[in-house]
């Protein structure tokens, strides 16, 4: 028996939330009684990436790499990838199968249950049992969590971006790379990524990978409601996060806003500014570690939920607190 877990490469290796999925399989696995975990890769990757990977899968105590090998493979396509993923399954007898939760990962662990036949937990944050395997999982955006019980023979599960913090094996490895051939059939492959234009920047890089960020919703006040507000992220290092309604006004672009809808954040601290706090918007930053609130409202669902909260008017107390960094940092 064994958990099975689908990565994805780039340029550094893994993905970060494909370590997460990693990190959160190890727990499936110990839960159950200490199975191995298997990695399933599809597709190719460049020779310095994969000695990459295969240090960071061995790190994090991956037994072996499965490499789904097909030329047709080089563009992804959800059928075909999940067909690489299936026919690993019986090779590494595996009773779980997990990816990150990401929109690829959710529509490919789809496929995967379907052809299964059997059922799938989306967006797991936590698993509370083994035998049988019980998780809990983000629903309503977030706003809830549900307990789910799987007991078909295999158990397909997502794990919610953030959910868990990546780490390392306590016992690392240094995993077998076993490659095979996927049986695709044509249907496979009707669906699948034609062209790739590359970006002229990813824009909101920063904003997902910022240790700090300061939000910023209606309280604002418009669109030159914001000097104080980026004078605050540049003192603490930190990153301009917005909630969906300053975006839909139009006041700054779409690329800094967090929520549902948004970027996911998962910062050491979150400031967040005359945000109400939604269910949509707390989707995108409940996995913040230290949440202090800055709102007029004290009933606010964002000041409810922070660990921290100022209540008062932004326009007064960010520069008040800007005064003080500047001070202490001359």
């Amino acid at each position: 028996m064994s958990v099975l877990v689908l990565v994805e490469p780039d340029a550094g290796g893994a993905t970060l939330t494909s370590l997460e999925a990693v990190t959160f399989a190890r727990g499936l696995a110990e839960a159950a009684g200490g199975w191995p975990v298997h990695a399933v890769v599809v597709g190719p990757a460049e020779e310095s990436v994969w000695s990459a990977l295969l240090d960071q899968l061995g790190a994090y105590g991956v037994a072996s790499v499965r490499h789904a090998e097909d030329e047709s493979l080089s563009a992804y396509a959800a059928a075909a990838w999940a067909a690489a993923l299936v026919d690993a399954v019986p090779a590494v007898s595996a009773q779980m199968v997990v990816a990150s939760g990401t929109p690829r990962g959710n529509e490919i662990l789809a496929h995967v249950a379907a052809r299964l036949d059997v059922a799938m937990a989306a967006n797991a944050v936590a698993v509370d049992a083994a035998d049988p395997l019980v998780v809990s999982r983000q629903v309503v955006g977030g706003a809830a969590l549900e307990e789910m019980r799987l007991d078909d023979s295999v158990g397909v599960v997502s794990v919610a971006g953030h959910a868990c913090e990546p780490v390392a094996a306590a016992a690392p490895s240094q995993p077998e790379v076993v490659t095979y051939a996927p049986t695709l059939g044509a249907v496979d492959l009707v669906a699948r990524v034609a062209r790739v234009e590359e970006a002229a920047a990813d824009e909101s890089a920063a904003l997902t990978s910022a240790r700090v960020v300061v939000g910023a919703g209606r309280g604002a006040g418009g669109p030159d409601g914001f000097k104080d507000l980026l004078s605050l992220a540049d003192l603490v290092g930190g990153a301009l996060g917005v909630s969906r309604v300053v975006t839909s006004l139009g006041w700054r672009p779409h690329h800094e806003q967090v929520g549902q809808t948004g970027s996911r954040i998962a910062p050491d601290l979150y400031i967040p500014c005359g945000i109400s706090g939604a269910i949509q918007h707390w989707a995108g930053c409940q996995s913040a570690k230290t949440i202090i609130a800055i709102n007029t409202d004290e009933d606010a669902p964002m000041v409810t939920r922070a660990d921290y909260a100022v209540i008062g008017d932004l326009h007064e107390i960010v520069p008040a607190i800007n005064d003080e960094l500047r001070r202490r940092l001359a």
